[in-house]
């Protein structure tokens, strides 16, 4: 993204986001829906839980790497909701291919499923191998497009015998906006993020969030809701405050936050609303409760090709890890 980009356009939309933008109290009935919101145990994910818990669903899963957490959740949710008996604790891994597969299959007991919110992710700016990619790409885009391809005939399922369409909601973020990424150039897009010599680890937070809106924009064009079955988009939350990013913590950092930050609450209602919008939100973008254009480097001239490389090179990998798995996507 250019300077002129980011100066006249990313930041009037930021700043007035943050500071004049009120995000609409959810408040659609969510009686008979089971969902699944990963990362729950804190943050947006948790908020996002307790919001679905208030709108009466009758199983709500807090999808949490740390049990001890997901149960202190489930605890505090159920109090301040008064709804007990509605939140369950499952483990899930992000940065575990096995656990993600495990979880998948363990949703196959479900009686129904209606809506799956991505949220679980991470912000280092630390270079770590995990599972074969550097660890933000392993949680951030392989295992959560993993999860969803595999979750994808339970909620196709679920769709056909309630007569709804169920919504699959990954979390992304406006930080898209900000990164040129010239990863984009190299003739294997991974192969690069994957090399630590070229790593640009104080940008990859930014460019993780960019592949999810280009894999999800590609499954999109090539699949429409008919097709899939269940509606799939991409929500920004905006800057909370959350533990995402505690490892760049400094007074600086604190000051700015509590002038700028929404508090997790607001935050979440952009995750719960996503989480039961409708079809015409397939593939699209959506930041304060609404569709939004993605940045200029998705929209324009170079898009296209950018997100089919993008998505061709995320599919090789998800059928290394689960064969069949891209066959998913459609009926």
């Amino acid at each position: 993204m250019s300077f002129t980009d980011v100066f006249f356009g990313f930041l009037p939309y930021f700043f007035h986001s943050q500071l004049l933008i009120k995000v609409p109290y959810p408040t659609t009935d969510c009686t008979g829906r089971t969902i699944i919101v990963t990362g729950a145990n804190v943050g947006l994910g948790k908020e996002t839980a307790r919001h679905y818990v208030r709108l009466n669903a009758e199983k709500v899963i807090l999808a949490c790497r740390s049990a001890e957490k997901g149960e202190n959740a489930r605890r505090e949710i159920e109090s301040s909701t008064g709804r007990a008996g509605v939140c369950e604790v499952w483990s899930l891994d992000m940065a575990d291919y096995n656990s993600v597969k495990e979880f998948a299959k363990k949703t196959r007991s479900l009686k129904r499923l209606d809506s799956v919110v991505e949220n679980a992710g991470i912000l280092t700016t630390n270079f770590k191998e995990v599972a074969g990619n550097e660890s933000t790409i392993t949680v951030n885009v392989v295992s959560t497009f993993l999860l969803a391809l595999l979750l994808l005939p339970k909620l196709r399922e679920s769709g056909r015998q309630h007569n709804v369409t169920p919504t699959l909601t990954i979390v992304t973020s406006e930080l898209h906006y900000v990164t040129a990424f010239p990863e984009r150039k190299a003739p294997s897009i991974f192969d690069t993020l994957n090399n630590p010599k070229e790593a640009r680890m104080s940008d990859r937070y930014h460019v993780s969030k960019l592949l999810e809106v280009l894999g999800c924009r590609e499954i999109a064009r090539q699949h429409s809701v008919s097709q899939t079955g269940v509606t799939i988009n991409l929500v920004n939350p905006g800057w909370c405050h959350s533990e995402l990013d505690r490892e760049m913590s400094s007074p600086v950092i604190r000051f700015v936050k509590n002038i700028l930050c929404r508090t997790t609450e607001m935050g979440s209602r952009t995750l719960t609303l996503a989480g039961v919008a409708g079809p015409e939100t397939h593939g699209k973008y959506l930041s304060d409760g609404h569709i939004m254009k993605c940045a200029p480097l998705v929209e324009g001239r170079e898009g296209p090709e950018m997100q089919r490389r993008v998505w061709a090179e995320l599919a090789q990998q998800l059928e290394s890890i689960e064969p069949g798995v891209t066959k998913n996507v459609a009926a």
